[in-house]
């Protein structure tokens, strides 16, 4: 039994029951461990938390930073960006689940040690809307809530989107990029 096989289990049980609801020996269940065996590999719940949330925001920040990475202009690389973070969401919806959800039930100490990759997560979407204002392609009065603003609008998907509904996961970022770079307005609206 390795860490990643119980991460991967209790990810699992975290979407599904929630992190208070799930217990140690739901875990220990769930890899076929005694759950005494468990804590060999694990010292505690709080600790298999944040190594999930660390594990959701590490995939994520791999697979952003080589977008913005990319010699693009911002607009294309937000596109890009949208895109691959709903590709990732969406196929790891247990773990973004557990990301989205559950990080309110760290203890501060642990909190603590999360908020810096969080907010390294969040920066490099800053960053990309600044370079963009930079460039004159994006005008915004604050990248930090424009970033949040993108987000926000991208997490929720989760709960609704279907693979086999009527959108693609790509439509579905092709209509978010649309809405968040061009909005609902027509250019030619008149005010």
């Amino acid at each position: 039994m390795t860490r990643d096989e119980i991460l991967d289990s209790a990810v699992q049980i975290f979407s599904q029951k929630g992190y208070h609801a799930t217990s140690m020996q739901d875990i220990a269940k769930a890899v076929k461990l005694q759950k005494a065996s468990l804590y060999h590999h694990i010292h505690s719940k709080q600790e298999i938390l944040v190594a999930v949330l660390d594990r959701a925001l590490d995939l994520l920040i791999e697979n952003i930073q080589e977008v913005t990475l990319l010699p693009l202009p911002a607009d294309m690389k937000l596109q890009q960006a949208v895109q691959i973070y709903l590709k990732v969401m969406l196929e790891n919806r247990d773990l973004a689940a557990v990301l989205l959800l559950e990080h309110r039930s760290l203890d501060p100490q642990l909190k603590e040690q999360h908020i810096p990759r969080r907010d390294r997560f969040e920066r490099l979407w800053r960053d990309l809307i600044q370079e963009g204002m930079d460039q004159e392609v994006f005008v915004c009065q604050d990248s930090a809530l424009a970033a949040r603003a993108l987000l926000g609008m991208m997490n929720w998907s989760i709960t609704w989107f279907r693979p086999d509904g009527s959108l693609s996961y790509r439509q579905l970022s092709d209509q978010f990029s649309d809405l968040f770079l061009k909005g609902i307005i027509p250019r030619n609206h008149n005010q």
